[in-house]
């Protein structure tokens, strides 16, 4: 099967989804907000050894890929593509470590995941990113944004407008949600 690989714009400006015509995690998505944290993660290690990535989001279609805000994607798309598709075509394990849910929490906390599985993540996903909740303490829900929503322009308004607006309708204890 040939890898077809597609370029998308994201919110972020400085970060672009490569969708992939294959699964590359089976379960869970691998952050890797620097380079220091992709190693013994090849797909990972390939795109930071471009130098203008910065970020690194891998999901289960899709890879985020950030640059620095000075590179011009005209000159990096083509090299990241290329690393993608070398790193897929050689069928080596692409990520060593992905995130793992707690499962040791309360029901306010399964309900917010639960939430954030079935109607938040896939709307997110979609631009590039993930959101994961971090933590919930007397009514304060800290969520982790991830991938192009880390540090999109755009992350503040959905977060509030979006976000918190959707659990707060659901979930009446929630008293506000904030980025950590």
């Amino acid at each position: 099967m040939n890898i077809e690989i597609y370029a998308q714009p994201t919110p972020n400006p400085n970060t672009l989804k490569f969708s992939v015509n294959r699964t590359l995690l089976q379960s869970g998505t691998a952050d890797f907000p620097s380079a220091e944290t992709a190693k013994g993660s090849p797909l990972a290690e390939e795109l930071f050894s471009i130098g203008d990535v910065t970020g690194v989001f891998v999901g289960s279609n899709f890879i985020s890929v950030t640059k620095t805000p000075e590179s011009d994607w005209n000159l990096v798309v083509g090299k990241v593509v290329e690393k993608i598709r070398t790193t897929l075509a050689s069928g080596v394990t692409l990520v060593a470590n992905t995130t793992v849910s707690a499962s040791n929490e309360g029901y306010i906390e399964q309900q917010i995941r639960e939430i954030l599985d079935q109607e938040i993540r896939p709307a997110v996903a979609m631009d590039g990113g993930d959101v994961t909740l971090h933590s919930y303490h007397n009514g304060i829900v800290t969520l982790h944004l991830r991938g192009a929503c880390s540090h999109c322009p755009a992350s503040a308004m959905t977060l509030k407008m979006g976000i918190e607006h959707r659990l707060k309708e659901l979930i009446p204890e929630i008293q506000e949600v904030v980025q950590l």
